[in-house]
């Protein structure tokens, strides 16, 4: 795929997720006001625990769209079929496993150990239910997802993606509009977002793809295994990525009051959001890596990621500097009243999450040749390791906000750890990449922050000046990421895309 097409896919995906952010921080507002800090932490931790197995949709889709990448970059239009009827049936069975789970021993654990007042014990069970089913439904809408990616169909997979960004803020407005308690009002609309979601995606899917169906099954055993084995220690390690997040919720839960809970929630609200604005350009890469790779065109392959680190990590910079500088003022004016700790926790979190997203092509890379035990057991274990660092720092009497030091700490050792493993899978060169990657990113840090801190400390408080300082911000990044981050070949390449949009607003108008 032409690297224009991975721009203007990017810039697609871009202009959804500012949409879906603006909606979804909304809808984070209108469910904190309607439920109370209380009831919204009783969510956060139920909720949570669900999303202990989210890792489940997650890495199925991984596993999809690796497979149909693979298939496409070979022309192979039987293994595209084959492809889909073996994952299909293999969502079913981990639908099915998912919910028996689920409704025994996560019920168990949810009744007997989540700190939940008495007088909401009753809605948080039945939040918790329906919290479970729409989960089911975000599985079987997972290989859809990842066929729409894989055939790079950016524009329809963001159009679907904010209708249930929309459906989602409808949600949470009509709590206040109609009788009941609020949790199970909540999960219920919650339930029915996902149910409407789900079958658009299906039935587009259906209409849309020739191997997408279900009159026919094509069996392929060889091809079962492989997908088996891929997606076997796919899951060990988003099991462990699960693991470390929710069961640090988990812990807090157990450890700190439903505030600090509430905090935690809404700072990795923040960075996730923020962040999908990098893993947005590594969905647009996944498939042109995964085929260059099926092709046998190794440069191509090489400069994908090399390019795709710098931008993965410029997408989530020109939004997280400003962010870092005026966070105080944002979650006034975002939350009015948001929880004490809620400033410093996103701050950190989105620390966390910059990290994280110069090594997106990284971990798409190292998912190119499906040999993923040595990739998965070596970055599992260092998740594993977060949790139990973060339990003993909580141990040792250090405050709440020391699990997010201990995520920083460990990320930045992951990283390497990824550089190194993805050298000996596909022969990423380490010193090229250093020069060509991690030199670019620190000075486009330092030639951004430097005017962007200037502007924070030298004007006064205020919300005019806070506007001044997100402004000086984004300009200061957004120049040089141009100048300094991008090299010329793909400075001519943003201009092309940027004029051909410009021109085709123009004839529209």
């Amino acid at each position: 795929m032409s690297n224009n097409k991975i721009l203007k896919n990017t810039l697609a995906l871009y202009t959804r997720q500012i949409i879906i952010v603006l909606i979804s921080l909304y809808t984070v507002r209108v469910v904190l006001n309607a439920l109370g800090i209380e009831n919204y932490g009783i969510y956060s931790v139920v909720a949570g625990f669900v999303a202990l197995l989210a890792f489940l949709p997650g890495t199925m889709a991984s596993a999809t769209q690796r497979f149909f990448s693979f298939a496409m970059g070979q022309k192979d239009d039987l293994k595209l079929k084959q492809t889909f009827s073996v994952n299909w049936l293999m969502y079913a069975g981990i639908a099915i496993f998912a919910l028996i789970i689920l409704y025994t021993v996560g019920l168990w654990f949810v009744t007997e150990h989540l700190k939940i007042p008495d007088d909401r014990y009753g809605a948080a069970i039945s939040l918790y239910k329906m919290v479970v089913i729409s989960f089911v439904f975000s599985i079987f809408s997972s290989p859809f997802i990842a066929i729409i990616i894989a055939h790079e169909d950016m524009h329809l997979f963001a159009f679907i993606s904010v209708v249930d960004a929309a459906l989602k803020l409808t949600a949470a407005l009509l709590l206040n509009h109609i009788a009941g308690d609020v949790l199970e009002l909540y999960g219920l609309f919650l339930l029915t977002t996902a149910a409407i979601t789900t079958s658009i995606y299906i039935i587009v899917c259906l209409k849309k793809y020739t191997e997408c169906q279900f009159k026919k099954i094509y069996w392929n055993k060889v091809l079962l295994k492989e997908i088996i084995g891929f997606t076997g220690w796919t899951l060990m390690g988003q099991l462990s990525t699960v693991f470390r997040n929710q069961a640090v919720t988990v812990l807090i839960n157990q450890l700190f009051n439903p505030a600090t809970v509430a905090a935690r929630t809404i700072a990795l609200t923040v960075a996730s959001q923020v962040m999908v604005f990098s893993s947005n350009l590594n969905t647009g890469l996944y498939p042109p890596i995964i085929k260059t790779y099926a092709a046998g065109q190794k440069e191509d392959m090489l400069n994908l990621i090399s390019n795709g680190s710098k931008l993965t990590f410029f997408l989530m910079w020109v939004f997280a500097l400003p962010m870092l500088l005026e966070m105080n003022t944002i979650l006034s004016i975002w939350l009015k009243t948001p929880p004490p700790e809620a400033l410093l926790f996103t701050q950190l979190a989105l620390i966390e999450s910059l990290i994280l997203s110069i090594s997106l092509p990284i971990a798409t890379a190292a998912r190119a040749p499906g040999k993923m035990k040595l990739y998965e057991l070596s970055l599992g274990s260092i998740q594993i390791l977060i949790f139990i660092f973060s339990w003993l720092v909580l141990k040792l009497g250090y405050s709440a906000a020391s699990v997010f030091i201990v995520a920083i700490i460990a990320n930045i050792i992951m990283f390497q750890v990824r550089l190194i493993i993805v050298n000996k899978l596909v022969d990423l060169p380490l010193t090229p990449y250093y020069k060509s990657v991690l030199f670019p990113v620190m000075l486009v840090i330092f030639l951004s922050a430097l005017p962007s801190m200037a502007a924070r400390y030298l004007l006064p408080n205020g919300i005019f000046s806070s506007t001044l300082v997100i402004l000086v911000s984004v300009i200061s990044a957004t120049i040089s990421m141009y100048f300094i981050g991008l090299d010329k070949s793909w400075r001519v390449k943003v201009k092309q895309v940027l004029a051909s949009r410009l021109l085709k607003f123009g004839k529209k108008r």
